[in-house]
C-alpha cells in the first residue's frame, strides 16, 4: 500500500498500522523530515515534498500571506505534490489519498490496475462551505471565500473518481449521502488515540469546576456557543481553558462575546496537553462540523468526560449520558444544562471520567482502527492476504 497526505493527519497512525502487520509500501508527505520523524515510522518508508507546504506554513505563522496568496499557494501545493507522487508512485495493489491530495495518483494507479481509495476526514466538503456558511452569516460575519471553489471541485472529482470513500464518523458519512454520494461507497472507520502519550496524570482539583477546550478556536469549532453556555453555567469558582490558536474571524468577534471566567491559554506543546486535559472536570467541543475529534479520545485517555455536539464523530467515540454527553449544535443551553449536572454531582463526574478512561483503553490505541482497515481493503478491494497488498 502507498499513502498520501498533506501533512499528517492521522495517516502516520494508520501508516503504523499497517507497517506493524507488513502492508505497508511509502507514505508521502508535504512535511520535512525532521518533522515526520518523531512519527515512529522507518525513513526509507517516508517520501517528502516540503517544499511548498514548509514554506507556505512559516509565513503564515509570521502573518505574511493574505487570505487569498494562501488559498492560491495551497492550491498550488495539492496540484503539484499530487503530480509528484503520480510520477514517482511504485507499483502498488492499493493507494490511498487524503481528500484534496490524490486526483491524479488515483487515476495513476487505477491504470496500473491497483484500487484508489479517498481518505476524507471531514464532512463532504460541500456540506461542509453550506454549514461554515451559515455560520458566519450567523455572526455577522460573510467573507467572500469559505472553501475555496477550486478545492470542493477538485475533491468531488476524487469522490467520484475513488473506487472507496473513507470516512471517520457517522456524522460524515450522513454528509456524504446527503449531497448524493451512494451509501455503498462508504466506508466508516472511527479514529483512534496514542495510548502511549495520553493517559491521566492528576486528577481535577476539589475546591473548583475546570471547563477545557482543546482546537482552533474558530467558527467551526462553535467557540461562540461555548462561551454562552460557560456564562450560563452556576458555579462560585468555574474556569474555562481555552487551548489554541485565534483565528482571524474570531478576533473581531470575541469582544462581542462574554469572557468572564474564560483563559485563553493559546497553542501548547502536546506533552503538556495530558496535565490540563487530566485536571479538567470536562472537555466540550461544541465544532459545527468536524469529521471526527481527535481531542476527545485523548481527554477520554486522561479520565477527561466529554460534551460534544452531534457534528463531531462523539457518538462513534463514546455512549451519550455513560463517558460524556452529546448535545445539539449552537445550543449553549444544552452545553450549559450537561455543565451543570456536572458542576452539581462529584460522583457523576468520577463515573464518567471512569467509563471515557475504560472505553478508550478498550479501544486500544490505533489498533482497531488498523484491523477496520485491513478488513477495508481485505472486503471492497477484494485483497484477501497478507502477500496481495503492495
Amino acid at each position: 500500500m502507498v499513502l498520501g497526505v498533506n501533512g499528517t493527519f492521522h495517516h502516520f497512525d494508520l501508516a503504523r498500522e499497517l507497517d506493524a502487520r507488513g502492508y505497508l509500501k511509502r507514505i508521502n508527505s508535504t512535511f520535512p523530515w525532521r518533522r515526520l520523524e518523531r512519527e515512529g515510522l522507518d525513513r526509507e518508508k517516508v517520501r517528502m515534498f516540503p517544499w511548498i507546504h514548509t514554506p507556505q506554513l512559516v509565513l503564515r505563522c509570521r502573518g505574511m500571506l493574505s487570505d487569498g496568496i494562501n488559498r492560491d499557494i495551497a492550491w498550488a501545493m495539492f496540484r503539484s505534490f499530487d503530480a509528484w507522487m503520480a510520477r514517482t508512485l511504485p507499483s502498488c495493489d492499493v493507494f490511498v489519498g487524503h481528500s484534496s491530495t490524490g486526483l491524479e495518483t488515483g487515476r495513476r494507479v487505477q491504470q496500473m490496475g491497483g484500487k484508489y481509495v479517498c481518505d476524507r476526514g471531514g464532512s463532504h466538503i460541500r456540506y461542509q462551505d453550506r454549514i461554515l456558511r451559515e455560520e458566519f452569516k450567523i455572526w455577522g460575519l460573510e467573507p467572500e471565500v469559505i472553501v475555496d471553489p477550486r478545492i470542493i471541485r477538485r475533491e468531488e472529482a476524487e469522490y467520484e473518481q475513488a473506487d472507496a470513500i473513507t470516512v471517520p464518523s457517522e456524522f460524515a458519512r450522513r454528509s456524504f449521502v446527503e449531497m448524493g454520494v451512494p451509501a455503498e461507497r462508504l466506508h466508516k472507520i472511527p479514529y483512534g488515540v496514542r495510548l502511549d502519550r495520553f493517559r491521566r496524570v492528576t486528577v481535577p482539583p476539589a475546591d473548583r469546576f475546570e471547563v477545557l477546550f482543546v482546537g482552533s478556536v474558530s467558527l467551526q469549532k462553535g467557540i461562540p456557543w461555548l462561551l454562552q453556555a460557560v456564562k450560563q453555567l452556576r458555579h462560585p469558582r468555574k474556569r474555562l481553558r481555552v487551548v489554541g490558536a485565534i483565528q482571524a474571524e474570531l478576533k473581531g468577534l470575541l469582544g462581542r462575546l462574554p469572557q468572564e471566567s474564560v483563559e485563553f491559554l493559546g497553542p501548547i506543546p502536546q506533552d503538556q496537553l495530558p496535565a490540563i486535559m487530566s485536571g479538567s472536570h470536562v472537555m466540550v467541543l461544541p465544532s459545527v462540523q468536524e469529521g471526527f475529534g481527535m481531542v476527545m479520545g485523548q481527554a477520554m485517555a486522561c479520565g477527561c468526560p466529554v460534551i460534544s455536539s452531534c457534528n463531531t464523530g462523539g457518538e462513534d467515540l463514546f455512549t451519550d449520558g455513560v463517558e460524556g454527553f452529546i448535545v445539539p449544535i449552537r445550543s449553549p443551553e444544552a452545553i450549559a444544562a450537561k455543565l451543570q449536572e456536572l458542576a452539581d454531582d462529584r460522583a457523576l463526574q468520577q463515573r464518567m471520567g471512569e467509563a471515557a478512561l475504560a472505553k478508550v483503553q478498550r479501544i486500544g490505541g490505533w489498533r482497531e482502527y488498523g484491523d477496520a482497515w485491513v478488513k477495508l481493503l481485505s472486503e471492497v478491494m477484494g485483497l484477501m492476504t497478507q502477500e496481495t497488498f503492495g
